[in-house]
């Protein structure tokens, strides 16, 4: 073997090594997130606005730390300088609040169900917005799968007379946050920690009164231990996102998002044993089929993409 081939082989090897180092870091950012709602009803007891002020302030404590270690406190400094960029960060932190809060209060009150439809829904709401806001133009099965998603949600709210509010707000507020985060050209860590970094003084506000006004919830070493730990639960999977999709391609990962609000599903029938209707089961089943077209769509796209530049014209 030359050494050019040499080269070639080695430089395969090292390519095949970060996609599954990239595979085993999507899989667990996307695991973690489906079963957070463990931890979450761990401490229902919390009111949802109080656990959104303590998540908030823990996770900028570890992210400062993870910020520090990596040395990107320059790339943060740099962020806070153009206007524009505040501005979208500005609106994103409301977007990502809204997330937050509605997730928390889902899981406080035993809708865990919902917000799983909310998240197996958002890739569809991502395509809608593309469509709307970015002018992008839709192929036939994105097309059929939005159309799909929408019929699943108007057969819950039908059949069941309720709205699923949640999982429209979820859905809605995660992929405006996206949609935000696109046009930023600011990295996922930095961005995070600019993010939470705007949402730590009203929550440090919101706590106090909350103390001085007896409208916070009597906490036991348990819980603060509980609490504090919402720092690494929300930061850890979001670094492990981040070096995900430094190594894999964006349809992988958007196949594997799915395996969040999988577990989920799969923790809210199971684990907490919510009821799951005749309407909920006609709901998801034309979600699931709206997600199971949108996904083989994308591969497909993307072996389409591949084929293009492998043999060009």
């Amino acid at each position: 073997m030359t050494a050019a081939e040499e080269g070639m082989a080695a430089a395969g090897r090292s390519q095949a090594g970060r996609s599954l180092q990239g595979l085993a870091y999507g899989l667990a950012a996307y695991g973690l997130w489906g079963l957070i709602p463990l931890y979450f009803r761990a401490v229902r007891h919390v009111p949802p606005l109080e656990m959104l002020a303590h998540r908030a302030v823990w996770s900028l404590a570890v992210l400062v730390i993870v910020a520090g270690i990596s040395g990107q406190w320059r790339q943060v400094r740099q962020g806070l300088k153009a206007p524009k960029a505040i501005l979208m960060l500005g609106l994103s932190t409301v977007m990502l609040s809204v997330n937050w809060l509605t997730f928390i209060y889902a899981v406080a009150t035993a809708q865990v169900l919902q917000s799983s439809l909310g998240y197996f829904i958002t890739p569809l709401v991502n395509v809608l917005l593309g469509v709307l806001v970015l002018g992008e133009q839709l192929r036939l099965y994105q097309k059929i799968s939005i159309g799909l998603a929408a019929a699943g949600v108007c057969v819950l709210a039908v059949t069941a007379g309720v709205l699923p509010w949640i999982a429209l707000v979820l859905a809605a507020s995660f992929s405006l946050y996206g949609l935000l985060r696109k046009t930023m050209p600011i990295s996922g860590l930095v961005g995070v920690l600019v993010e939470t970094l705007a949402m730590t003084p009203p929550a440090i506000l919101y706590l106090a009164y909350a103390e001085q006004s007896a409208m916070a919830t009597e906490k036991d070493a348990g819980t603060w231990c509980l609490l504090a730990l919402s720092g690494v639960v929300t930061s850890v999977p979001l670094l492990l996102f981040v070096g995900a999709a430094r190594r894999l391609q964006l349809s992988t990962l958007g196949i594997l998002q799915y395996l969040s609000p999988t577990l989920q599903f799969v923790v809210a029938v199971f684990v907490f044993h919510e009821p799951f209707s005749g309407a909920q089961i006609s709901s998801f089943l034309c979600i699931w089929a709206a997600v199971g077209l949108y996904a083989a769509d994308s591969l497909a796209a993307s072996r389409a993409g591949w084929l293009d530049v492998l043999e060009p014209d």
